[in-house]
């Protein structure tokens, strides 16, 4: 545990971001023993040419015209930052040479407004936490000079585009700057560990309170009245870029018996696939998130038939935490980040495997093992997961 410790938390995500942020809840987490300072972003020029009538960069460019405060609390040890400098967009440039010394100008700009809210909110001796930023943070350490420096690292990024031109140099960079790197699976924190001896896995947190039906107060949905069983569901964005289409289609194909259920909102491939014209598929559509726990109830099997690639192959996903703490038995493609839940999760590597697993899990099911599925589960909070950072950092000193 780390107490009464100030704390500075960079990313790439703001806090008035409309999704869920692994970043927002850790700094959450952070603020009941320490004060902690979210910096958001810089606002960069791409953004601002391409958003400039949005409310956000509106507020931002208000901000920075002293027309609006920048620093903003959110609770009592918790403050949010809106940056007032404007950043070069950078990450198109070709040239190694210009691209560095841009960065380094928008390093200090940045900087420059983290330290004055430093000021105005006495911050000392502070934790640097640098949540994935790795451009602006290859210069964070030595320009606001913390007593400890963290990066946290949750997504393979140096393999999506808008990184990947100056990640692949830059990241390991920052790697080896960091005092402690932490990392939320096993893949990322051997990634780490080529520049860092000080990487370790911490896991993840999330919360499944949602998804507690301990109770039995959840009701399944009327649209499974007409559903034949046993049904095999997924709940989520329905995307080529991380679900197996020829999985699900081989699925519902070989089975017919099977009901396959996929609720949420679906890409043009999904939209365009075979899936549609299968008599067991079942598209129920977007579902607001307080109503997917209802829908999970429904299924005999969850599933996250992700196809492996540089998005999804080392990657958390958080819906497997929410499907085994509805307790549902669970079967998911067999990744490096999918190791750490092995013993409660059905791990397939081939369409063969993911019928003879489906057919194991449905076969075996059982109060027991539901159980140890919901405390599995239960064990994943953001509190536990903020421990592990505690942790790791302590052992980097």
């Amino acid at each position: 545990m780390i107490k009464g410790q100030d704390i500075i938390v960079v990313g790439i995500q703001a806090w008035d971001i409309e999704i869920g942020s692994n970043c927002k809840n850790i700094a959450t987490e952070f603020a009941k023993h320490n004060r902690v300072l979210y910096v958001n972003p810089p606002l960069d020029r791409a953004t601002l040419r391409r958003d400039r009538n949005s409310e956000k960069v509106q507020k931002r460019l208000r901000i920075a015209k002293g027309e609006d405060t920048g620093l903003v609390p959110i609770s009592d040890n918790l403050w949010n930052l809106y940056p007032k400098s404007l950043t070069e967009s950078i990450n198109w440039i070709p040239s190694h040479f210009l691209f560095k010394k841009l960065n380094k100008r928008n390093a200090r700009l940045f900087s420059n407004d983290i330290l004055e809210a430093m000021e105005q909110l006495k911050f000392q001796n502070v934790l640097l936490f640098n949540d994935s930023s790795m451009f602006l943070g290859l210069h964070l350490k030595k320009l606001l000079k913390p007593q400890s420096y963290t990066y946290y690292m949750r997504d393979y990024l140096i393999k999506v585009p808008y990184w990947r031109r100056h990640g692949e140099r830059i990241e390991p960079q920052v790697i080896e700057l960091a005092d402690t790197v932490v990392n939320n699976s096993t893949l990322y924190a051997e990634y780490g560990a080529k520049y860092n001896a000080n990487s370790y896995m911490v896991g993840q947190g999330c919360d499944v309170s949602l998804f507690n039906d301990e109770d039995n107060t959840i009701e399944i949905p009327k649209e499974f009245k007409d559903i034949p069983g046993p049904v095999l569901g997924y709940v989520g964005y329905l995307t080529s870029m991380r679900l197996d289409i020829e999985l699900l289609e081989y699925m519902a194909k070989t089975k017919k018996e099977w009901s396959i259920v996929l609720v949420g909102p679906e890409d043009e491939d999904f939209k365009n696939s075979d899936l549609h014209q299968l008599d067991n598929v079942f598209f129920l559509g977007s579902k607001d998130a307080s109503e997917l726990p209802a829908y999970v109830k429904g299924f005999d099997i969850a599933m996250n038939p992700q196809v492996v690639n540089d998005w999804t192959i080392g990657n958390y996903p958080r819906k497997i935490d929410e499907y085994l703490a509805m307790g549902k038995p669970t079967l998911a493609t067999k990744t490096k980040a999918m190791e750490m839940f092995q013993e409660h999760v059905y791990l397939g590597s081939t369409k063969e495997e993911y019928i003879q697993l489906a057919e194991k899990a449905l076969e075996e099911n059982s109060e027991e093992l539901r159980n140890k599925r919901i405390a599995f589960a239960q064990s994943h909070t953001w509190e536990n997961n903020v421990k592990a950072i505690y942790e790791a950092i302590k052992k980097s000193a």
